[in-house]
């Protein structure tokens, strides 16, 4: 089967934050960015012309801050999702975009929610003001709240928002404000992630001068360890590592990936995996749309070999509190996990990492602070 999952990157940002390392920019011009959504637009054609999808599960709009277009660019852009996806729809299709808080209004929720957007997950990272402008982030905490708010009044009922732990001078006191104010929001999905010092960002210079104060190890633990428990207390079950959902309320596109399933990626710097092969696309703006004239932007592109494959099937899908299904494992490479990894995961079960469950090997609930320990057991060299 084709890839039932998309991922779409839209690089645009208002500013860029001390911690980003992804593929984004600021811009004032906006003949940088209809060029830029024209030149996507023809990445589609090109795309889906190659490999014809079947049918689409699932979409993710990630960037970037793909609510930085405005009405206009942002109905160009879905109708141009509309025009090459539109037929093969499923009917159930999760369509997800991500946002900023205060980059949305009324007529700009109209248009995502009239060519189907769904799902929406704002960058909240937190409630503490004193550490919005830490990170440089240019929303305040009242605009989360307001930003959730509209969204749900113009009709969108699965509402997720990113937090952030392990930042400059938090504390276990800041980080559980951010969760009480986010569990008073109609929300149905919250992700929350460890802050990582990435190389070319400000923090990692900061870093490099011991200018950034973090939390000890202990602190940053102990945030981990508050979010488990007031989410799982709150009604929102963890079936990932970093991430929280209600009922039925689930990422299924992230899904994708921690299943180690094909989607295609189209956009500046995107990633795709498509007919066992993995591509990357040109990162630059002006590379992307000059390759995209003639063809498409790829830059690297190769084919994962079946120990790359395995490997990647339970480093990811560890992440997953369910874990890894073995008996889908044995089905699709036509080995057992036991066959390459037995020792791997003897040696893990005995130190309290690993446990089979029903059919799943999944990590511990000690484990779960730790999974990057265990997952570099699964590297061969």
């Amino acid at each position: 089967m084709p890839p039932q999952s998309v991922y779409i990157h839209i690089p645009f940002c208002t500013n860029k934050c001390h911690y980003c390392d992804f593929n984004s920019f600021v811009t004032n011009n906006p003949r940088l960015i209809w060029d830029y959504l024209e030149a996507l637009e023809r990445e589609m054609a090109l795309t889906f012309s190659a490999h014809p999808p079947e049918r689409v599960e699932t979409i993710y709009v990630g960037g970037g801050t793909p609510t930085f277009l405005d009405s206009e660019q942002m109905l160009f852009f879905l109708e141009s999702v509309q025009k090459h996806l539109g037929q093969i729809l499923a009917p159930d299709c999760e369509f997800s975009m991500e946002a900023n808080p205060g980059t949305i209004d009324r007529e700009k929720l109209a248009v995502m929610k009239a060519y189907g957007v769904n799902r929406i997950s704002f960058g909240a990272q937190s409630f503490d003001d004193r550490l919005l402008k830490r990170l440089g982030r240019i929303h305040c905490a009242d605009e989360v709240d307001k930003s959730v708010n509209m969204a749900q009044a113009a009709g969108f009922d699965n509402l997720s928002i990113d937090l952030m732990f392990g930042l400059p001078e938090q504390r276990l006191e800041d980080f559980s404000r951010s969760i009480e104010r986010a569990l008073a929001l109609p929300l149905t999905h919250l992700s929350a992630y460890s802050l990582k010092v990435e190389e070319n960002t400000l923090f990692h210079t900061l870093y490099q001068k011991n200018q950034l104060p973090l939390p000890s190890e202990e602190d940053e633990l102990a945030m981990y360890l508050y979010l488990i428990e007031k989410m799982e207390g709150s009604g929102f079950a963890m079936y990932e590592i970093s991430n929280f959902a209600r009922p039925g309320r689930e990422s299924r596109h992230n899904q994708t990936y921690w299943l180690n399933n094909e989607y295609y990626g189209l956009g500046a710097g995107a990633h795709g995996y498509v007919e066992g092969r993995r591509h990357v696309n040109a990162g630059p703006l002006a590379v992307y749309m000059q390759m995209t004239a003639s063809g498409l932007p790829r830059v690297e592109e190769y084919d994962v070999e079946p120990d790359e494959a395995m490997e990647n099937e339970l480093i990811l899908g560890l992440r997953l509190t369910r874990g890894v299904d073995l008996g889908r494992f044995a089905r699709r490479y036509g080995r057992t996990v036991e066959q390459d990894f037995g020792q791997v995961i003897r040696e893990q079960k005995d130190k309290g990492m690993l446990e089979e469950v029903d059919g799943f090997l999944r990590l511990t609930r000690k484990a779960l602070p730790l999974g990057n320990e265990v997952f570099v057991q699964f590297l061969r060299d």
